[in-house]
């Protein structure tokens, strides 16, 4: 091969990788419907940009870097208010950050060597759990590119020991603070495999000067954000009461309990209804890697790679409270790990590239499956209590009401309503109760199954009824109004 191509083709196969990457993190991103919690945090967002501003809630919301996020892309798409904003948009933030995440992935594997550096890189841009939640718009994808852009600044001062990378790696620790409680486990992590690895000192002479540099710019990004850029001040005491609310959550009885080995199925297989979910391929050959990082010729790097991994694993998995999003933060490690199987095979390289060509294909069709084609189905495991596909008739039945009789209100009677205030929001005259007011007429009743008899009983008018399925279980009734 020339030279040229020799020098040329990482950089393209990594720019095809990205390409993939983003590609399938934004094709059709409105074809699944809002889940609860993305319509609740659109929701906020478009309050957001509509001026309404922002305020950080600590006991039932994450951090506020989701929410900021949505405002230059919804500027560039010409979106100004709550009503203009798209799924789209508010899904382009975890889209693009979780591309992003494939790049730092790139360049914190570049010790292995620039083949398995780009094998890396390839796991994450088509890891199943990374993709769909890549796809979502929730703070997992964020938080998972913050972690990823510190610990590779962080490794570059290990080893340069500039003070650019220290800032930069607690600009990151702050935006990781700024998104979710749940950073004390990562910087845990990121300890625990400095004691497993036992690497080389860093090349910083000054260690106490650029702890405390990453500390200030660390804090002092976490405060603007929380602050709401100097607008809330109240917001910097609610940023640490909010771990208060989030330790409740962990140990309370909140619906989401599961076994400690529930990630371990979601990274096994798992067969529900007949639809096939796993990921068996990659994590066999990241195991591979975790035994092998121990083993002669294991790298101290590979060893805190294993450390790091291990106790995230744990610590996601010691709680009873667990939702199937977390798993995105164990895919790095392991994509790492399935590199450091492939580093060792330098001197066989087709086998290493049919290893890599065989888990890359494994999880192109658990992509297919999971992100597109069943990407609603609730038996995808990553479809956690999802919207039906049903919810969006309801949209168009209040539309059709509301023209049909002007002025009067649109209902919504039910214990439970999310996604329905995301896609009735340009809709004037919309009420929400979650018991029956006495007064239930309007141009359309939208109740619970479990009101739906007491809202009829009070209906004067006449009216038809069908139903609408907003999740697994949770059956609405509509009732339309008739002339």
């Amino acid at each position: 091969m020339p030279p040229v191509f020799q020098r040329w083709l990482p950089f393209a196969l990594l720019a095809l990788v990205l390409g993939g990457a983003l590609g399938l993190r934004i094709w059709d991103l409105d074809r699944r419907p809002m889940h609860a919690d993305e319509a609740n945090q659109a929701v906020k967002a478009g309050q957001l940009l509509g001026g309404r501003g922002y305020k950080f809630d600590p006991a039932d919301h994450h951090g506020p870097t989701l929410y900021y996020a949505v405002l230059p892309i919804a500027g560039l798409r010409g979106e100004s208010t709550l009503a203009e904003l798209s799924e789209t948009t508010v899904r382009l933030v975890p889209a693009l950050a979780g591309t992003l995440a494939v790049l730092l992935l790139y360049l914190l594997a570049l010790p292995l060597g620039r083949w398995p550096a780009l094998a890396a890189a390839g796991f994450l841009a088509v890891s199943p759990s990374v993709v769909y939640y890549s796809r979502y718009f929730i703070q997992e994808s964020l938080l998972l590119t913050f972690t990823l852009g510190a610990l590779l600044a962080a490794s570059q001062w290990w080893r340069t020991g500039k003070l650019g990378w220290v800032i930069g790696a607690g600009i990151c620790a702050g935006l990781m603070q700024a998104t979710k409680a749940s950073v004390p486990l990562f910087f845990l992590a990121a300890l625990a495999g400095l004691a497993v690895a036992r690497p080389a000192r860093p090349v910083s002479t000054r260690l106490a000067r650029d702890i405390a540099t990453a500390l200030i710019a660390a804090l002092f990004v976490a405060a603007l954000f929380y602050s709401s850029f100097g607008t809330n001040l109240r917001g910097l005491s609610d940023a640490l009461t909010t771990y208060a609310s989030f330790g409740g959550r962990l140990t309370a009885e909140t619906g989401h309990e599961k076994p400690w080995w529930y990630y371990l199925t979601l990274l096994g297989w798992q067969v529900n209804g007949g639809v096939f979910t796993h990921q068996i391929v990659f994590s066999f050959l990241a195991l591979v890697g975790f035994v092998l990082a121990f083993r002669q010729g294991g790298t101290s790097w590979l060893r805190w790679v294993s450390g790091f991994s291990l106790v995230v694993l744990v610590g996601l998995s010691l709680p009873t409270y667990k939702t199937p999003w977390h798993v995105v933060h164990l895919a790095p490690g392991m994509a790492l790990l399935a590199a450091g199987v492939l580093s060792r095979l330098d001197r066989q390289p087709l086998v290493a590239a049919t290893i890599a060509l065989v888990v890359l294909s494994s999880l192109v069709q658990q992509v297919g499956l999971t992100s597109i084609e069943r990407a609603a189905d609730e038996r995808n495991p990553y479809a956690y209590v999802h919207t039906s596909t049903d919810i969006r008739k309801a949209p168009l039945l209040a539309e059709l009401a509301s023209a049909q009789f002007p002025g009067q209100p649109i209902r919504v009677i039910s214990e439970e309503v999310w996604p329905l205030p995301w896609y009735l929001r340009d809709l004037p005259n919309v009420g929400y109760w979650p018991t029956v007011p006495e007064d239930c007429d309007g141009a359309l009743i939208i109740a619970s199954a479990g009101l739906s008899e007491q809202v009829q009983s009070r209906l004067r008018g006449n009216y038809t009824s069908s139903f609408v399925g907003l999740r697994p279980g949770f059956v609405l009734v509509v009732f339309k109004r008739q002339p």
